[in-house]
């Protein structure tokens, strides 16, 4: 099992802070943001690590996170130029990927749960994971019958089929690359990663799993405050 990290983007919705450093190295309470990714990839037995960056601040990662050896880990970069949405990761990751299988997780979204026995239960197909949430017009949204089984999976929609969005956490086995490579841009512009869940879904290929634990996309100024007090709190009760 391979990781990738994808830390690009503008994060336009945390300017001005993001005006001079990258979303991925604010702080979340006592760590920079992208050691929360880093330690939920290497905690779930996965050392080997593409970190997926946008060109403007690569350096500033570079002297950050080195090589990975602090982590037990190997880490590898690559620069997303231009962000034309979450799965071109897959297609600038397809070389690091190569025959195995592998986990992306987003620089932004921050976990309190182990997730080492579902990695490493997993075989092929696709892996996701849905949380409920209070606003998941937010979100990419998974779509559940009565018995809590994935239908389909839409990406921000104004009128949200289930208050259950898919979370920045993805396993997949290599035929994602594929995949990923022959999407079409939606009206938004981008590749979307609800496509590759529906595809890996059609094929009957898919799990979805509904997450217990702490999960938080600290992608704006409420969500950033709230995942520091959490884990502030958590950091003085242990």
């Amino acid at each position: 099992m391979k990781g990738i990290i994808l830390a690009g983007g503008r994060a336009t919705r945390l300017f001005p802070l993001t005006k001079i450093t990258s979303k991925q190295l604010l702080p979340v309470y006592d760590k920079p943001m992208i050691f929360y990714p880093i330690e939920t990839l290497v905690k779930a037995g996965i050392t080997e690590i593409l970190i997926i960056i946008a060109p403007d601040y690569s350096g500033h990662f570079l002297n950050l996170l080195g090589s990975g050896e602090q982590f037990g880990a190997k880490f590898s970069y690559a620069v997303q130029h231009e962000p034309r949405g979450l799965p071109e990761a897959f297609i600038i990751g397809q070389d690091f990927i190569g025959n195995n299988n592998v986990t992306m997780i987003l620089g932004d979204n921050i976990f309190d749960q182990d997730f080492s026995q579902d990695i490493k239960a997993f075989k092929s197909g696709g892996m996701v994971f849905a949380k409920k949430v209070t606003d998941p017009e937010r979100f990419g949204v998974v779509e559940f019958d009565q018995s809590m089984k994935a239908l389909s999976f839409e990406e921000k929609p104004l009128k949200p089929k289930s208050n259950y969005a898919a979370v920045g956490l993805y396993t997949y086995d290599n035929q994602v690359c594929q995949i990923a490579s022959q999407l079409k841009p939606s009206a938004r512009g981008e590749l979307e990663m609800v496509d590759i869940h529906n595809t890996y879904l059609k094929k009957n290929q898919l799990q979805v799993k509904v997450l217990d634990g702490f999960w938080a996309d600290a992608g704006t100024f409420d969500s950033l405050l709230a995942v520091s007090n959490f884990m502030a709190q958590k950091t003085k009760s242990s």
